[in-house]
């Protein structure tokens, strides 16, 4: 016979029925709830049934069916692996965008110091004079955002533009990869965290209204 997931010793020493001991490796998640749900008759189950979407728990076992899901333990070790997958695949996407957007940046700059490049020197030739900053005021500065951004990058010789764009092309390309993947782990992540999620809710409703009955007992005996 099934050994029961709760009993009137366990519901006083254990507070949250989803918090049991990770010792009790007997208790089968699925076929637990499956009693439960097949209780469909009595004052208790209708009481229950207000307090709780209990089609939403019945595609939590569907959940915990198709993937054999078989204890709260498997649950909670599937969902950790989930997020933690979710998080890496973020960061590496993020990883990747970062350097996007840095060689977009510096693909700009490489462009603005070469546009500039002789009317810069001019201004060197004329010793910075003042009339011809004004003439030429935006090349000027666009030539030393540039040379400041090389600076900060600790660039000792720029890079080609065409390496620059090779790079951007094959990084592009990973991105996109990780991207499919990261879409797919994400709907995975939501749809185990949601089946734990009612599952939670589940137990711990039912046990609330198991403490109701034993307080009632309690109360007529």
């Amino acid at each position: 016979m099934e050994r029961a997931f709760f009993d009137n010793e366990k519901v006083e020493k254990q507070p949250k029925a989803y918090q049991r001991k990770k010792e009790d490796h007997e208790f089968d998640l699925l076929i637990d709830i499956q009693k439960k749900l097949a209780q469909g008759k009595g004052k208790y189950y209708v009481r229950f049934a207000k307090n709780f979407n209990t089609k939403q728990v019945a595609k939590a076992v569907l959940y915990l069916k198709q993937h054999d899901i078989r204890s709260y333990d498997d649950l909670e070790k599937n969902v950790k692996t989930a997020t933690e997958r979710f998080t890496e695949l973020s960061a590496f996407i993020k990883e990747k965008e970062k350097r996007l957007a840095e060689i977009q940046v510096l693909k700009k700059h490489i462009f603005d110091y070469f546009k500039t490049k002789d009317v810069y020197a001019d201004y060197r030739k004329c010793g910075y004079n003042k009339k011809f900053l004004e003439e030429h005021r935006q090349e000027i500065l666009l030539h030393k955002a540039a040379k400041n951004a090389f600076d900060e990058l600790h660039l000792k010789k720029l890079p080609k533009v065409k390496d620059l764009s090779a790079e951007y092309a094959e990084i592009l390309a990973e991105k996109k990869k990780l991207y499919g993947e990261y879409r797919q782990v994400k709907k995975d992540m939501q749809e185990i965290q949601r089946a734990k999620y009612d599952i939670d809710q589940f137990l711990k409703s039912d046990e609330e209204q198991k403490k109701e009955r034993i307080r009632k007992h309690n109360i007529t005996r």
